[in-house]
């Protein structure tokens, strides 16, 4: 089952046995226990619930405290669920990133790092006006449309709130698996900021890739 939970540890650079020097991202992942398994007759569909993270006692209510006695597993910090490449999966099973291996793909999914209520240039790219010659608008958005509609055009970019997003990166490849310290090692970058949750699942795009490499 190539469906882990992890958390973001940072980039590096590395090379690869083709002698390639990539960036990559690291990600402490797992490993995850299945805390729960999900079936069509009994929840009405297929799943697996993997949980990543210790929690303490305390942290813990009776009513949780109650489900995960029943799954047979310790209360974890973070549950997902996931619902493609589970065949097999079992309630009490250990998910490690010995399941994946270099040069697999996968989807990587996080919450983008959080930059509050910012500007035009900032959210937008904007190139913003004249520096210099008395120009009095250096970083102001300019003319929002048509000035008799009295209302904001719906889907006008305006300063606002970003950040904070799920975000999904696609199809990105597994450079490195070291099962013995818990580490993914994925190109490029990868959503949120360092010892965010991220979830690991196998790429959507993988087969349709391959088959036009074919």
């Amino acid at each position: 089952m190539k469906n882990i939970l992890g958390r973001k540890v940072g980039m590096t650079s590395v090379f690869t046995d083709d002698g390639r020097y990539v960036p990559v991202t690291v990600i402490e992942a797992g490993p995850c226990t299945v805390v729960e398994r999900r079936t069509k007759e009994k929840h009405g569909y297929e799943a697996v619930a993997l949980g990543f993270g210790s929690l303490a006692k305390s942290r813990v209510t009776r009513a949780l405290a109650g489900h995960f006695k029943k799954q047979g597993a310790e209360p974890a910090r973070f549950v997902r669920e996931f619902r493609t490449d589970i065949d097999g999966a079992q309630a009490g099973q250990t998910v490690t990133v010995a399941e994946f291996a270099p040069g697999d793909r996968v989807d990587v999914v996080g919450v983008s790092k959080g930059h509050g209520f910012s500007g035009g240039i900032k959210r937008h790219n904007f190139s913003g006006g004249g520096a210099s010659h008395g120009s009095m608008i250096h970083r102001q958005p300019a003319s929002n449309g048509d000035t008799n509609a009295g209302r904001t055009t719906k889907g006008s970019r305006r300063p606002g709130h970003y950040g904070v997003d799920r975000t999904t990166l696609q199809n990105l490849e597994v450079v490195r698996a070291d099962a013995d310290r818990n580490l993914l090692l994925v190109r490029g970058p990868v959503p949120g900021p360092k010892n965010a949750l991220v979830i690991v699942r196998k790429s959507v795009k993988a087969p349709k890739a391959a088959a036009e490499a074919k």
